[in-house]
């Protein structure tokens, strides 16, 4: 496996750290969740819908909190008490990389920030995820991904226009922010590996949602910085191309995407109206993008005359990217979904299996192969105590009565 060998210590919850662990685990890192005895990972209780047990009743493993966890060990400690952070510090002191996301600060009074870690571990990797970062004037707010979905200007070019049915600001169908920032840690912490292996040196990863938001902002920020066009929303519509957004047909809607002239031409050529092809206004995309509000209409006109079916082969037969808005359900079905292996089902502690997604990367030489479903809580709390810290049978039960190790629920 990719990163055999390699201990993750993962203090985060919700999405964005669980996220970028997860992919670290399918990587292969021995990912040690570190959870709430009695409670765990609020998303733990983020349903329904819940996974169903042997005889169908819902389980305490909620849909949310499965798609971020897979392959990872939880142990249940609790380190607001003493010997709860020294658990902590002993396991960090044996890991490569830490990953937390707690507000600025907080994990300070435990004695379980980088400044103390580092202390213990000079080459370990903290990656501190936050809404806001670890300074600025929002510092100590905290983040959650639609407000950063709004303050981060993603609302702002997502919607319909205003004026418009349906007009107005919206987030995005996914915590997309969230998810953002865990592939922007899973790669920093990557790098920061590598820095390590060479130097003996470990660094602190300060990373922040708003941050991310800016930055994949993408070429809509380009747009203003470069042209000084602040952008709109423009429902499926895009800012550069035109046409490309979702097309009306005789029975519902398909997603047009024409990516240069010539696949206007055949476009055009598809639909009938040759001529619109030849017309300066349209011949090219500049000009397209210029004269939108005249194109756009003449085109839904044409396409509402025949079903979606229709238009999609005919679009495919000449080469101009066009494909079905498919439902969720409707996804899981689709031919060069199914081919892909995108689904995966995996055995969980509770019996049976649990369907997935599988990670979509594909390596040449070194294959993912994925172990467990997201463990239960506090799953593997004696297991990593044994392993890692060489506890016996007399410490755990001290500190089970202590309160400071969970039982698995």
């Amino acid at each position: 496996m990719l990163l055999e060998g390699i201990r993750v210590l993962d203090l985060s919850r919700i999405l964005a750290g669980p996220w970028a662990t997860q992919v670290l685990a399918d990587f292969g890192a021995d990912v040690i969740k570190v959870e709430r005895p009695g409670a765990g990972d609020d998303t733990r209780g983020w349903g329904p819908p819940f996974l169903k047990d042997a005889d169908g009743h819902d389980t305490t493993e909620s849909a949310y909190y499965l798609c971020a966890n897979r392959g990872k060990r939880s142990v249940a400690i609790d380190f607001t008490l003493p010997e709860g952070q020294a658990l902590i510090r002993a396991l960090a002191a044996r890991c490569q990389v830490l990953v937390e996301n707690y507000k600025v600060g907080g994990l300070a009074k435990y004695g379980l920030d980088y400044a103390s870690l580092r202390a213990l571990n000079p080459a370990l990797v903290y990656c501190s995820i936050t809404g806001y970062g670890q300074d600025g004037p929002y510092a100590q707010r905290a983040g959650y991904d639609a407000a950063i979905q709004a303050i981060g200007g993603l609302m702002s070019v997502t919607g319909e226009p205003d004026g418009t049915p349906g007009g107005g600001p919206q987030k995005v169908g996914v915590a997309a922010t969230d998810l953002m920032t865990g592939m922007y840690a899973a790669t920093a912490i990557l790098a920061a590996l590598r820095h390590a292996e060479r130097s003996g040196q470990g660094q602190h990863i300060d990373l922040a949602l708003l941050d991310t938001q800016v930055a994949w902002l993408a070429n809509q920020a380009s747009n203003w910085l470069v042209g000084g066009v602040v952008p709109d929303r423009q429902g499926t519509a895009h800012p550069n191309i035109v046409p490309y957004q979702v097309m009306p047909a005789a029975d519902g809607y398909f997603m047009l995407a024409v990516g240069n002239d010539a696949q206007f031409v055949r476009l055009c050529g598809v639909i009938g109206e040759p001529q619109l092809a030849a017309d300066p206004r349209y011949a090219t995309n500049a000009a397209r993008v210029a004269h939108r509000t005249g194109l756009v209409p003449l085109l839904q006109q044409r396409l509402r005359t025949r079903p979606a079916a229709h238009w999609l082969a005919a679009l495919e037969q000449v080469g101009v990217p066009a494909n079905p808005v498919n439902r969720i359900d409707q996804v899981f079905e689709d031919a060069q979904v199914q081919a892909r292996g995108l689904r995966i089902e995996l055995p969980h502690a509770g019996g049976g299996t649990v369907a997935m997604v599988r990670n979509p990367l594909k390596f040449s030489a070194t294959p993912l192969r994925y172990g467990h479903a997201a463990p239960v809580l506090g799953e593997h709390t004696e297991q990593v105590m044994r392993e890692i810290l060489s506890l016996d049978d007399i410490r755990l039960q001290e500190l089970r009565l202590q309160g400071v190790l969970g039982r698995q629920r």
